[in-house]
């Protein structure tokens, strides 16, 4: 009898109960990591970046600081938005804000928990374990009436040691090659209709050939915004060919909705999982690169 579907590491997905009881620990270092992406057409780019600063100020979780991520944990400088900085420049603004040895991180965004497990993926990218994704982040914590603050938080800076694993994330040229590569699955976690080619926001319409599509929303459940259980997440992933064996490659619009999918596929045990960092924003307007569409 095969063993029931289960997540693996529950310490790195914490409850608001959990949260509520260890807001005072010394060494907790909670962050609002929330970003939104305002969708344009005729500018050429699919969307502009929008800081949640204000909405913190607004009202966070008591103890709550801010991360911005394209302004704090981004390469500015890069054609697209959200690109990953070199690994000992990261942990050097990670710990720039607080986060270090003997810390204990908990973060969570507003609306969709992508912006959360984006920085998770950017930690442990640079071997920092100790992160955990608050379940249901800020909607679900402020729908159970819980308390909230505008108090702004700046944690003191920490010393932080890089142990990369830079297999984590890749570039065009891999998942150029895992094309037709039998012992990869190229997972795109986009709605369906930029799968499909039906909507053509980031530039040529449709996906990178031969990959299959897990949406990252559909993940989450839309009125509670907590993630869905293991029992209804796994077969989606065995559905379309996620398979342990094979390296599983996400990709997504600029890096974000991949990573929801990446954290979940860990939570499952699955060990050779890596995220595309410029994703679609790079792959839809290199003509040099092959698209297909339904």
């Amino acid at each position: 009898m095969s063993e029931a579907p289960h997540y693996r590491h529950p310490e790195q997905l914490v409850s608001t109960g959990w949260l509520a009881a260890h807001l005072d620990d010394p060494n907790l270092r909670l962050f609002d990591c929330t970003t939104y992406l305002l969708y344009e057409t005729g500018t050429g780019r699919p969307y502009s970046v929008k800081s949640g600063h204000e909405d913190y100020d607004n009202g966070h979780i008591p103890g709550a600081a801010f991360i911005d991520i394209q302004q704090e944990l981004s390469d500015t400088s890069a054609p697209t938005s959200f690109m990953m900085l070199p690994h000992d420049e990261l942990t050097r603004r990670f710990a720039a804000k607080g986060i270090g040895e003997g810390t204990r991180v908990v973060l969570y965004s507003r609306k969709a928990t992508q912006w959360a497990t984006r920085v998770w993926w950017m930690l442990r990218s640079i071997g920092f374990d100790n992160a955990a994704i608050l379940d249901g982040g800020f909607e679900k914590w402020a729908m159970e009436g819980r308390p909230l603050s505008t108090t702004g938080r700046d944690y003191p800076p920490a010393t932080l040691v890089a142990r990369p694993r830079p297999q984590l994330f890749v570039g065009k040229a891999e998942m150029l090659r895992a094309i037709g590569n039998d012992r990869v699955c190229s997972i795109n976690a986009l709605a369906p209709d930029l799968h499909s080619g039906a909507n053509p926001r980031y530039g040529r319409p449709g996906r990178i050939p031969g990959s299959v599509n897990v949406p990252a929303a559909n993940l989450q459940d839309p009125v509670a915004f907590t993630l869905r259980p293991a029992n209804e997440v796994a077969p989606v992933f065995e559905r379309v060919g996620a398979d342990r064996s094979k390296r599983i490659l996400l990709y997504c619009g600029g890096g974000i909705a991949a990573t929801l999918d990446a954290f979940l596929l860990h939570q499952l045990g699955y060990t050779d999982i890596a995220v595309y960092d410029a994703s679609l924003s790079e792959w839809a307007k290199d003509t040099s690169l092959p698209i297909e569409v339904d």
